[in-house]
């Protein structure tokens, strides 16, 4: 199961910039605990299926997982041994653009130590730096 957008406004991307921090998604909303990105850069929807699978796992069914994140930005790619020029390449995968301090994935309903193990095998396939957070209650 690959995750893409269903339809979007443009068919191809340009590259962009990563300066700043996360605009928005930083805190632990929906769950108990979480995993927070500590480095700017892509997460393609193959990482992505791939931490959701790591964490079912884990859980055997218990829990509840939330993914934060989706990737909506077009990466093309040209074919191998194709001469330069002659235009863009086709769309080749989608990624989720991260910034430090966006929260990825948050469990419920868990022990802090089985959320603890199941996101560090979710981080793993990341190969971004990420620390384990739990919910702050605002007042």
């Amino acid at each position: 199961m690959s995750l893409l957008p269903k339809r979007t406004k443009h068919r191809k991307m340009q590259k962009g910039h990563f300066a700043g921090n996360t605009k928005g998604g930083a805190f632990v909303e929906f769950g108990e605990f979480g995993i927070q990105v500590l480095e700017r850069g892509w997460i393609t929807s193959q990482q992505i299926e791939a931490c959701r699978v790591a964490i079912n796992r884990y859980f055997q069914r218990r829990g509840k997982v939330w993914i934060r994140i989706f990737p909506d930005k077009p990466i093309t790619k040209k074919p191998a041994e194709v001469r330069m020029g002659k235009g863009k390449g086709g769309v080749d995968h989608w990624v989720s653009v991260v910034r430090p301090g966006r929260i990825l994935f948050e469990v419920s309903n868990v022990s802090k130590d089985d959320a603890q193990n199941a996101l560090r095998r979710a981080a793993a396939k990341l190969g971004l730096k990420t620390r384990f957070v739990e919910r702050v209650e605002q007042v």
